[in-house]
């Protein structure tokens, strides 16, 4: 289960590059900043999805 908490950091850490992709073709005028912004909005949702998804998977190993 470790590699998956490393996994869910990843998302974060697309997030802020996407983020900063999105933000500098914003100021070049590119049509694809839309797409990058759309792409970090679908990471940091990634990260929160698999986060409490682990607390499920964890809470559960516990219990049994």
């Amino acid at each position: 289960m470790k590699y998956s908490s490393i996994f869910q950091y990843a998302y974060l850490v697309f997030a802020v590059l996407f983020t900063y992709d999105g933000i500098s073709k914003w100021g070049d005028g590119s049509n694809g900043a839309y797409i990058s912004l759309g792409l970090a909005a679908l990471a940091v949702f990634m990260f929160y999805f698999r986060r409490r998804f682990n607390k499920k998977f964890q809470n559960r190993n516990n219990q049994s």
